[in-house]
């Protein structure tokens, strides 16, 4: 095979691929998922009706976005700094955080103490007593949730901690599985970004409890026709030859790379890796074809 240069457009970059652990799956059902939004929404009501009262401006709180993914992912999502209010349940480890910005939790404080509205920027950390009325405003605030969800929570959340860096505040284990609800919170003009974390293993076997999904008695047939109706590349592949990084980086328009491919033998026609089965090179009209001349080795030893 001669090496020669080629012009024109670049190769389309290759599809993004998430692999997904079935064993642990990283996605809501529909069900749930509704749930859990009218429960977020609900809480979204409440806290602005909250703070409206608190800081005495009218606020807006909007529930934009919900999500399962691994605490790490949640966490590395965050601003470095930021308010994260660590909450635990009785009778269990698993924790919930709710976060927002710094400078708006300090924007929310200038006008509980009667200030007008500013639009803080500085985010540093709490002195004792803003820590102690952003707090009061929390725990206020995990009364709205704990009403939003009713049954799907235990009963009795309190505020444990404050954190404000959210690398080191270990709220879960990197790869434990989190639901996470994303906020906008309008107070007067300004408008702040917020999240609510919750530990799946927390909510999910009391959401199933409370309202089970319905039952696919063919999820194996279904399985087997989106897995067989799933377009896949198929390619023509002469034998690999094994080649080091110092000739592939050497390479110039003209060298001559000795390939193990005999002339008769058939070439091989995969997709991905994985050999499918043998074909000779044809023609189909116009157009280049390849004519499938025999199973694969695997199959033929079967």
């Amino acid at each position: 095979m001669t090496v020669q240069e080629h012009s024109g457009a670049a190769a389309p970059a290759a599809a993004s691929v998430e692999v997904y652990d079935f064993g642990r799956p990283a996605t809501l059902a529909r069900e749930h998922s509704r749930v859990l939004e009218l429960a977020f929404e609900t809480f979204a009501r409440q806290w602005a009706t909250q703070l409206t009262a608190k800081i005495r401006v009218r606020s807006h709180v909007t529930s934009e976005q919900l999500s399962m993914q691994t605490y790490d992912e949640y966490a590395a999502s965050l601003p470095p700094t930021t308010a994260m209010v660590i909450c635990t349940f009785p009778g269990t480890d698993h924790k919930a955080v709710v976060q927002f910005p710094l400078s708006a939790a300090l924007s929310w404080i200038v006008q509980m103490l009667g200030g007008r509205p500013v639009d803080v920027v500085d985010e540093r950390t709490f002195t004792p007593i803003e820590q102690a009325l952003v707090r009061r405003l929390m725990t206020d605030a995990l009364e709205d949730l704990d009403y939003s969800f009713g049954e799907l929570l235990p009963d009795g959340i309190t505020v444990s901690a404050m954190q404000y860096n959210s690398q080191f505040a270990q709220a879960a284990a990197s790869g434990d599985l989190v639901i996470v609800a994303r906020f906008a919170i309008r107070v007067g003009d300004l408008v702040s970004p917020a999240s609510v974390m919750i530990a799946s293993e927390l909510v999910l076997p009391r959401l199933t409890t409370v309202n089970p999904t319905a039952p696919v008695d063919n999820a194996p047939e279904l399985m087997r026709r989106q897995v067989g109706e799933t377009p896949v590349e198929l390619s023509l592949r002469l034998t690999p030859v094994a080649v080091t990084p110092r000739q592939v980086l050497h390479l110039a328009v003209g060298d001559v790379i000795r390939l193990r491919h005999a002339h008769d033998r058939p070439l091989d026609l995969v997709t991905g890796d994985h050999v499918v089965a043998t074909a000779a090179v044809g023609t189909a009209g116009a157009r280049l074809a390849c004519v499938v001349t025999g199973p694969t080795p695997s199959e033929e030893s079967a």
